[in-house]
């Protein structure tokens, strides 16, 4: 189902809840908060927060210790923005059971991380990020599970069924994850998502995910030889293409304005900042870097 983000899909899957716990961390992004406050103001889910160690992520450990009979679902990021952690769906999905909802917010690892998306049962991406397709592209993939036990609460017009009949009666929901369509997108970004899911079949999620772990690789090399501090998972098992880190005795900031004299652009966090090389991030991209990080010492 395409969606336009993927915060309309992660409130279609707070709001379908009915009713019970849902499991989510604390430290995730805030597009996998509202959803779930925002459902709990309305009297259906109430979250129950997880507090990953520094560093880390969900783990099926976490998951077990929070699991209470009236737990009906976890939601996650298959990939923390913050650190880069690789959530392992398919050990959550065995701590959870076959009988709760796994909710995975795909956004950091779709199209350049193989993961076990059939583990999940709501899988939901934007394609800005790692797919390059632009602004206003997404998706959402839905179980049969999911099918049968979310409530459509946000079905548009063009999510039900006899679309194109106006007569003025209510529709039943479509029988399919077109039940999650509210209106018409456009056909423009509909293209623009399409060429970016073209390429990475072209090439293939194995070998574009290669590439960006050989930049990961070098440039965490690169960040430890001036000083630096990774905070992503030192396990490439464990980690994606997120490399945080710190510098320290230098704010973020100063170090950003160093990176940016040499053409390189970090996201800037309050404590740290984050490299996403892509599988077209050239190798003197690492050269870059070095430049900036030895001009922090003169």
């Amino acid at each position: 189902m395409l969606l336009p983000n993927a915060s309309t899909g992660l409130f279609h899957a707070a709001l379908g809840i009915r009713a019970g716990v849902v499991l989510a961390p604390r430290t995730d992004f805030p597009a996998n908060h509202y959803p779930w406050r925002r459902s709990a103001e309305l009297g259906r889910v109430t979250p129950r927060w997880l507090d990953p160690a520094p560093g880390a992520g969900v783990t099926p450990d976490l998951v077990r210790a929070a699991l209470t009979d009236d737990v009906v679902g976890v939601s996650v990021s298959a990939v923390d923005f913050r650190t880069g952690f690789r959530a392992d769906l398919a050990a959550l999905r065995e701590a959870i059971g076959p009988d709760r909802l796994l909710i995975v917010d795909a956004i950091q690892a779709f199209g350049v991380a193989q993961m076990a998306w059939d583990a999940a049962d709501v899988v939901v991406a934007g394609g800005q990020k790692w797919l390059r397709a632009g602004w206003a592209t997404g998706f959402a993939a839905l179980s049969d599970r999911a099918l049968e036990s979310l409530e459509p609460v946000l079905t548009g017009w063009t999510g039900v069924e006899d679309v194109g009949v106006f007569d003025g009666t209510e529709h039943a929901p479509a029988v399919d994850a077109q039940r999650w369509s509210i209106t018409n997108l456009s056909p423009v970004t509909a293209a623009a998502f399409a060429a970016a899911l073209g390429l990475v079949e072209r090439y293939t999620v194995a070998a574009i995910e290669a590439a960006i772990a050989l930049r990961v690789a070098e440039l965490t090399e690169v960040v430890e030889k001036h000083g630096g501090r990774v905070l992503s998972p030192a396990d490439p098992a464990r980690r994606a293409g997120v490399l945080s880190f710190a510098m320290p005795g230098h704010d973020p900031s100063v170090v950003a304005k160093a990176l940016h004299g040499e053409g390189v652009t970090p996201t800037v966090r309050a404590d740290s900042l984050r490299f996403s090389p892509h599988a077209s991030t050239p190798p003197e991209a690492c050269a870059r870097v070095a430049a900036a990080l030895a001009s922090l010492r003169s």
